[in-house]
């Protein structure tokens, strides 16, 4: 009978974690009580937290615990003992996770929209991980994970990336940074992140310590323009290198006197500089050419339920002048999830401000 009556009793409760992504887990208690006496052991980044019928009781602290009702204060009022019984009891105990968890990825699914001093509007896409950690179990039982037996980073992870996402995009238009300077700044704009998202997740009981961006790429087409650029910078440095290489030979050969290749090489150079400079003298200057224009944007206008477009930017500005375009017309690119009002596209406002004023009405 009484080995009967010990199988019914909790004496021992402890959580020894054996996986990598558990945030919070449920002691299986079942219809066992827990023993007056019984030892709870909760190991460091663990916090255990006692809940009863519902309400949040007593929270420990990594350690080892002989509980009675002096250490169960909360515990001991709602159960109502009063006079600090010793009989068993039934309460939910639920170990919270505080260590760091690091495997967590994030990415845009569609390209953000920034503006850039040099290159105007451009497309950018990015990706990264992150690190989360719980610094208030009471606030993530009470928002997040509720009665959940085993709740994992899975359960979490997909309203993170939606929060991140929105948060980058704010993040890189108003860095004032230039695309060709964003990795350089990658550190400083991650550690700006990570300050304003554990703000926000803080009514939750969570914390972002660490944001990391991988890469930060441009659209494929901006990328070919600015191959471009550099092909024809090296190529307007090809006469300086063949020169040098000139220079190069013949101090190569006047260190070998009397192999004779150093009268041949020097007869040789000294023809082929006075052609060049002959060349020099009579050709004309080459033409720089400029290099090809960056994609513009393409545009679409609604007015009176009918879409226009598309229209470029000096398009726009001709709607503008001509009245069509205003404050309150409906307008729409690609990368946009819906239509808006052109005074809601920050982009747009330089055109809106030239928008003259309607006429006055006539006496």
């Amino acid at each position: 009978m009484f080995d009967a009556l010990r199988g019914e009793l909790v004496d021992i409760i402890e959580w020894l974690d054996g996986s990598r992504d558990t945030i919070v887990w449920r002691f299986p208690r079942y219809e066992n009580e827990i023993k007056m006496g019984a030892q709870l052991i909760v190991r460091e980044s663990q916090i255990a937290v006692f809940v009863n019928e519902g309400r949040i009781a007593d929270t420990y602290l990594p350690g080892r615990y002989e509980l009675h009702t002096q250490n169960m204060p909360i515990l001991t009022s709602l159960l109502g003992w009063k006079y600090g019984f010793d009989s068993p009891f039934k309460a939910e105990v639920y170990f919270v996770n505080t260590r760091l968890f690091t495997d967590l990825k994030w990415g845009t699914q569609n390209p953000l929209m920034m503006r850039d001093p040099e290159f105007g509007n451009v497309r950018v896409r990015a990706f990264g991980a992150f690190a989360l950690q719980v610094v208030e179990p009471r606030a993530l039982l009470v928002q997040l994970a509720g009665t959940d037996p085993d709740f994992r980073t899975d359960e979490v992870e997909e309203y993170l990336r939606q929060l991140i996402v929105s948060r980058v995009s704010t993040a890189l238009s108003t860095a004032g940074v230039p695309v060709l300077d964003l990795a350089a700044h990658q550190g400083d704009i991650g550690a700006s992140l990570a300050v304003s998202l554990s703000q926000e997740l803080a009514p939750m009981g969570l914390r972002i310590p660490q944001f990391v961006f991988e890469n930060i790429s441009l659209p494929p087409e901006v990328e070919k323009a600015l191959d471009r650029r550099t092909q024809q910078t090296i190529a307007g440095d090809l006469d300086d290198y063949t020169r040098f290489q000139a220079a190069q030979a013949i101090g190569d050969a006047a260190h070998n006197p009397g192999s004779g290749a150093g009268e041949g090489l020097g007869l040789g150079l000294g023809m082929m500089l006075g052609q060049r400079a002959a060349a020099g003298l009579n050709a004309p200057a080459p033409a720089t050419q400029a290099p090809p224009p960056l994609p513009q944007a393409q545009w679409f206008v609604g007015v009176d339920g009918e879409q226009r477009g598309p229209f470029d930017q000096a398009g726009l500005s001709q709607q503008a002048a001509a009245g069509a375009l205003t404050g309150q017309t409906l307008v729409w690119r690609a990368g946009m999830p819906q239509w808006l009002p052109a005074a809601q596209v920050p982009e747009l406002a330089p055109l809106l401000g030239a928008t003259p004023p309607p006429l006055p009405p006539q006496a």
